[in-house]
């Protein structure tokens, strides 16, 4: 399934819940869609915000490991700081 089915199923199950709690309400489909395009879209964008800052956090993290450890004793498979 690509990436833009899964998406579309998303924004269709969660229109359809609008639907179920507006109590059936016909009349609706147009409005309904795009709050679950908005609720969907959101969600998303959170997540790959979270995702951004675990990444920048594990960047950084790395970096400082680089930076405190500057030799390696290959036998042993020491590190050890300067």
């Amino acid at each position: 399934m690509t990436q833009k089915k899964k998406l579309h199923d998303e924004i269709e199950k969660v229109a359809y819940t609008l639907f179920e709690s507006s109590g059936w309400l016909h009349g609706h489909d147009l409005e309904n869609w795009l709050e679950a395009e908005k609720i969907v879209m959101e969600k998303h964008e959170k997540h790959a915000k979270e995702i951004e800052k675990e990444i920048e956090h594990e960047a950084d993290v790395i970096k400082k490991i680089k930076k405190g450890f500057r030799k390696t004793d290959k036998k042993g498979g020491r590190v050890y700081r300067d």
